[in-house]
């Protein structure tokens, strides 16, 4: 039995990228750390929010790497050196957040804010174009 896809549509044609970037989607499942907040700031503008109390901007970094923004965050092991936790409630630990961005979404800046992490997104509108298909003789 052959698998039937979407994209495989007559009328969808080059959509199997598409298809591509859902099963993709799917396969980038998260652990629920650190939580974060998804906003739309303007009507082409959204705003990934995440919550990184203990983070210093030193500790984290952003990237864009094939359409996916990777969210990455680390603390020097140093840091915990000599101390004795009776109760460990905050979370530490280091973590990786993937977002697949449709095309023409550009990340515009990030910033860090009372141990909040902003990342804000921008989406190029597509110029419009008119193509005329000359028709010739075989």
């Amino acid at each position: 039995m052959s698998k039937l896809t979407f994209a495989a549509h007559p009328f969808l044609l080059g959509f199997d990228q598409l298809e591509r970037l859902v099963e993709r989607t799917a396969k980038s499942g998260n652990d629920g750390y650190p939580p974060f907040n998804i906003e739309q700031s303007s009507e082409h503008g959204f705003r990934i929010t995440l919550a990184v109390a203990g983070f210093r901007e030193p500790d984290l970094s952003i990237t864009v790497e094939d359409r996916q923004l990777v969210i990455r965050g680390r603390q020097p092991e140093d840091a915990e050196e000599g101390r004795v936790f009776l109760h460990r409630g905050i979370a530490a630990r280091a973590f990786q957040r993937t977002f697949v961005l449709a095309e023409g979404v550009e990340v515009a800046g990030a910033r860090i804010e009372n141990g909040l992490l902003h990342v804000d997104l921008q989406r190029a509108l597509p110029e419009k174009v008119v193509q005329t298909i000359r028709i010739t003789k075989a």
